[in-house]
């Protein structure tokens, strides 16, 4: 077991240039935490007026959660898939083996735009499987009762909480949930103690307290396992993500877009999408891609836990 925990980890600014031309927030990985259950990815991109532009790139060994707050993007994939995303929509890609995909906002013009992006490791048992698309556009909610004020609001979007299933694909146990709470109120959020957990202020006015720190806007504040439940209160209300799971226990090696085990992993995904390789397939409606970096001139490790 981990132990009870709390520890704020604070998001680093990550410039992303190139045709995108954007700066995010990137609270994970951690350099002492690589995993939060199966979680290793955590980017905030927004709040901001901008015409987003990724062009088509590459993935291996893990799925992308897109959980937009603001705006609209179109996903575009090696599969054929082609969607559209909205608040209150999930998009699931899991790329498997591999796979490539582009995002682009809606339109020509700037418009504003807010998202979460996270990176979900998946276990030896899927993570050289076939590649996969989902598009959720009804997820189920639940509500939380409230120690003091109005009741809480959830929607579960990966995994389960409080005893309430998403329907998209997993392949560890996990959860991801969004949480509302009114202005005043506090409310007990019920965990399950054999996973570690973490919540971040997505958006809140006021002070927003969870497990008696006070948290700042787009702070993560990670709990560790031995948790049935934690408190959460606010005077002017706020907007939280709760993600966890089953400690992920393998040690990861990522590198770019790349999930794996290994450096030599890395190196032949990395080879395969500079030589087009047909492990990666080809995007529609795009003639460039975003080619590789070079890689660094030392042995990629894995990422190891000193927490």
């Amino acid at each position: 077991m981990i132990g009870a925990r709390r520890l704020l980890l604070e998001p680093r600014e990550v410039p992303l240039g190139g045709v995108r031309g954007m700066t995010v927030l990137r609270a994970l990985p951690h350099r002492n935490l690589p995993t939060i259950g199966a979680w290793c990815f955590l980017d905030r991109f927004g709040p901001a007026d901008t015409r987003m532009r990724v062009e088509p790139h590459p993935h291996i060994g893990l799925q992308t959660v897109t959980w937009p707050l603001v705006g609209e993007i179109r996903h575009r994939d090696s599969l054929g898939s082609d969607a559209d995303l909205r608040r209150g929509q999930l998009n699931l890609m899991t790329a498997g083996n591999g796979i490539s995909h582009s995002e682009y906002s809606i339109g020509d013009e700037p418009i504003p735009l807010d998202a979460l992006q996270f990176w979900v490791v998946l276990p030896e048992s899927a993570r050289h499987g076939e590649a996969g698309f989902e598009r959720h556009t009804d997820l189920p909610t639940l509500t939380v009762t409230a120690v003091a004020g109005t009741d809480a609001e959830a929607t579960v979007v990966l995994g389960e909480f409080a005893g309430v299933r998403s329907p998209a694909t997993v392949h560890t146990p996990i959860v991801g949930a969004e949480i509302v709470l009114a202005a005043g109120s506090t409310v007990r959020l019920p965990l399950r103690p054999e996973w570690e957990h973490a919540l971040m202020l997505v958006d809140g006015d006021g002070d927003v307290v969870v497990a008696e720190h006070l948290l700042d806007r787009n702070g993560l504040l990670y709990l560790g396992d031995s948790r049935d439940e934690v408190e959460v209160s606010t005077t002017e209300g706020a907007l939280l993500f709760v993600l966890g799971g089953e400690p992920f226990e393998d040690e990861i090696v990522m590198w770019w877009n790349f999930a794996g085990r290994t450096h030599e992993e890395i190196v032949a995904a990395r080879e395969e999408w500079e030589a087009e390789s047909a492990r990666f397939g080809t995007v529609d409606g795009h003639d460039v891609r975003i080619p590789a970096p070079p890689l660094p001139p030392v042995r990629l490790m894995p990422r190891s836990r000193t927490l």
